[in-house]
């Protein structure tokens, strides 16, 4: 009998086995065989890559009632998050490419941003897109663009900027994800972490999605995604910078609101 949780199990067979769920995560195959259930730091990033609920994949984290108590423009912002943490954190497979494929749209900018992303992604082969990842972010010796806060507040990687931030994660009671070796300056841990708390996964203080967005976000993020809508390697990707990029303006726009 397996000792695995029900919400794990329904991950694996979700994407076909072990080795698949670790790939999509981005973490080590021996990491996801030692577990019994999803970590709640994981959580967000498993529900992207399977498409299973976070409320089936830890239901003791994630009751439907508490749930339904983040308004639609939370939710909304959670959901835009986690996806960009998906994308920025690995290459999409062809699973996830078929999903943003299917992204409601509407005339706003981020609407807009959003229906270009779609045909793009509707149209794009993941090998293809995985290359471009490579060049983007990996590369051979670095990629074209270096994803992390210190790099584009300093020129240098980790840097005063990486410690602040690890002390302020440090009062949210947010913790390094087991298997997770990138700095968590990286802007795919920073959306990762910003879906967490404002759907409550972590029991952070009030203020801490201000502080994370206006202190570790704000002050470089943009231009990370300008530089990515702009990048010689990105076709797919330039789409993800716009829309990155537009949605950080809203959420500028309204954390710069009274309280």
């Amino acid at each position: 009998m397996s000792l695995r949780g029900q919400g794990l199990e329904q991950a694996i067979r979700a994407v076909g086995g072990v080795s698949e769920l670790a790939r999509r995560i981005g973490v080590s195959q021996p990491s996801v065989s030692n577990w019994v259930r999803i970590p709640a730091e994981r959580v967000i990033a498993v529900e992207a890559a399977t498409g299973v609920p976070r409320t089936v994949l830890r239901p003791d984290l994630y009751q439907e009632a508490s749930v339904a108590e983040l308004d639609e423009v939370d939710a909304a912002r959670a959901q835009e998050y986690a996806v960009l943490a998906a994308l920025l954190m690995r290459a999409p497979d062809a699973t996830l490419l078929a999903r943003l494929a299917r992204i409601v749209v509407d005339a706003s900018p981020l609407g807009l941003a959003h229906a270009a992303l779609a045909q793009a992604a509707g149209e794009a082969d993941a090998d293809q897109v995985s290359r471009e990842y490579f060049a983007l972010f990996i590369g051979l010796g670095r990629g074209e663009l270096l994803p992390y806060g210190s790099y584009y507040l300093t020129g240098f990687l980790h840097e005063r900027p990486l410690a602040r931030l690890r002390e302020d994660l440090v009062r949210f009671g947010v913790a390094r994800a087991e298997g997770v070796y990138e700095p968590e300056d990286h802007i795919g841990i920073l959306c990762e972490t910003m879906a967490g708390l404002i759907t409550g996964q972590f029991p952070a203080p009030e203020d801490a999605q201000r502080v994370l967005f206006e202190k570790h976000i704000a002050p470089w993020a943009g231009r990370f995604f300008a530089d990515l809508e702009n990048a010689e390697a990105a076709q797919f990707y330039r789409h993800v910078g716009r829309v990155g990029r537009t949605f950080l303006d809203i959420e500028s726009e309204a954390f710069a609101l009274p309280s």
